[in-house]
Order: structure tokens, then sequence, then C-alpha cells
């Protein structure tokens, strides 16, 4: 028999009965918090000291679960097929951003992930050999310019931030360099050092030391505002790229479908978390910088850099490995 019109808005009200109530009583159980990386790793570094504080925040436990595999591919999977209840959570770098103009997916991102906050920020900075006659990015950019294709910058990897990162800068100016990519970021920036490479992108920790050493040159920091670790050197945007900013940021995002009352409680916890002391002297020790967004703030984010990482990816021939 089908249901009648007044039976189908009775079912309605009693579904939404039922999801308010469970709202109202999050949590009720043990959280778990996918990661999709090995332990130690960026998500990782974040995810647990997060999990403490919300342990603290929200009553009930917040457990790490490390889930890596295929690029973070097989844990992010686990949590777009979860049940959207707010007890399967996702802990997640600004990969998950670029896979989908890399891979066939078995999830779609903004289709089936929740955003409830960008928790932090890590900028890329732009760094050259000393021995480059360039002080600048209006200088680099000049220099490159003169001399198409006759440059190499390396990165940590194919595909990686510190790869793409560059590809969207020539992208924007019309820079014409080799890639040359590494397996890690330590291996990227002593390539620079040695010379194999003239140019790069790296994390502020990684390239910081040799920066003040003298054995790189600092150009620009990768994101729209300056970074608190190295507040002296200008932005991308600043030194005459209008527009540039990324942000190797980590992310807190749940099944989509979960109830918007439980999303908002979680957005409200994970951002006094992040905010919290404890955290900002972990997230110190690496450069990165605690954020905190709305979840709509954190969703326009992903949907524009999933579009914009498209347009990078197929405009450059990039090829995930």
């Amino acid at each position: 028999m089908k249901p009648t019109g007044l039976r189908l808005s009775w079912l309605t009200a009693l579904l939404c009965a039922a999801a308010a109530t469970h709202a109202q009583n999050y949590p009720s159980k043990a959280i778990r918090v996918i990661v999709p990386q090995s332990a130690g790793g960026s998500s990782d570094l974040v995810a647990r000291p997060l999990a403490a504080q919300l342990t603290q925040l929200l009553g009930q436990s917040v457990l790490v679960d490390n889930r890596p595999g295929a690029g973070s591919v097989i844990g992010t999977d686990l949590v777009a097929k979860a049940a959207p209840d707010g007890y399967t959570l996702l802990v997640v770098a600004a990969s998950v951003t670029m896979s989908p103009s890399l891979y066939k997916l078995p999830f779609d991102p903004v289709r089936d992930l929740a955003p409830i906050s960008q928790l932090t920020s890590l900028p890329n900075i732009l760094v050259v050999h000393p021995s480059l006659p360039v002080k600048s990015v209006q200088e680099l950019l000049a220099f490159v310019k003169a001399r198409p294709g006759q440059l190499n910058f390396g990165s940590s990897g194919v595909a990686t931030g510190t790869h793409l990162s560059m590809e969207l800068l020539m992208h924007m100016t019309g820079m014409k360099m080799v890639h040359i990519p590494y397996k890690g970021g330590s291996l990227n920036v002593n390539a620079l050092i040695a010379g194999e490479t003239q140019v790069n992108f790296s994390t502020i920790s990684t390239a910081l030391q040799h920066v003040k050493t003298g054995r790189l040159r600092a150009l620009a920091v990768s994101t729209a505002k300056r970074a608190a670790a190295a507040p002296e050197v200008p932005t991308i945007a600043e030194a005459g790229v209008k527009g540039y900013d990324y942000s190797s940021w980590i992310g807190l995002l749940a099944p989509a479908k979960t109830p918007p009352a439980i999303i908002a409680r979680l957005n409200t916890e994970a951002n006094k978390a992040v905010q919290s002391n404890e955290v900002k002297a972990i997230l110190a020790t690496e450069a990165s910088e605690a954020v905190g967004t709305t979840p709509e703030e954190f969703d326009a984010i992903m949907k524009r850099e999933v579009a914009r990482w498209l347009q990078v990816v197929q405009a450059a021939g990039i090829k995930g490995e």
C-alpha cells in the first residue's frame, strides 16, 4: 500500500524529530577520527592533539584511527561511505582537493564529504639557490621568462603540494621551467642547496633553517597572508602576482548528510581545540598556523580548490603516479 500524503508528512515529521533528538544527545559514545596517513604524517600530527582536546570538550573519547594507503584514498573513502551520524570523522590534508584532477576516485570530496572546519594553514616558501641573480619574485619572473625551459625547479614528488603550487605560479605568470621531482621534502631542499635545481617551493619548516644560514634565498611565501614563522618575507600576491594563494592545510570533515546540528557542534568545539595553547604549541614546531573556519567557509575553499587544480593539472598535462 502506498503511503498517503498525510502519512508521508507524518513520517517526515517523525524522522525530523528523531534526527533532532539524536543531535541534542550527541555525542553519546566514542568518536573515531580517521587519518588517511601513517602515524607521524602531517595530518596525524594535527589529529592527535585535536582528538585530545575534543575528548575534553565533548565529554566522550575521540580516538585516532590511522588508515593509510593509495595516497590517502583508502581512509578518505572509508569516511565518505560511513554512516552520517557524527561518529566517524576525517582529518585530511589539502591533497584531497587535488586528487580528483589526477585519479579516478571511488568518492567525490565535494559530494560525499561534509566540511566542518579548516584547522590549519602551512605556507610554502619560494626559495632559490643563492647563485641565482634574483632577489624578488618580479626578478625571478623576468629571469625565467628570458630563459624559457632552461631552469629546473624541484618538488617533493609529482602532484604534491610543492609541485602543484609551482605549476600554479607558472600557470598564472607564463613562466616555463623543467620539473625535477624528488622523493620527499628534505631531498628536494638538498637538491636545491647542491645546485641540481635553481628554484623550488618548500615547506617553511624544511627550508627556513637554510635560509637563515644563507644556503638558500627566500623570495616569498605562498599564502595570502604573511607567515608567522617568517614575517619579513612578503607574500607572492604582495610581490606582484595578484590572486596567488596556496596553503597546505589540514581540515576536519564528516560524511555527507551528517545533521547540520552535529556539524555545528563539531565546528564550535574543533575551532576551540585548534586555538588552544596546547595545539598551537604543537603546530608551531612545524611552522603551521591554527585557523578555524565555519563549515560554509571551508566548503567554499574546497569547491574552489577542486576547480582550480583541475584547471592547472589539465593545462600542465600532469598525470598522477
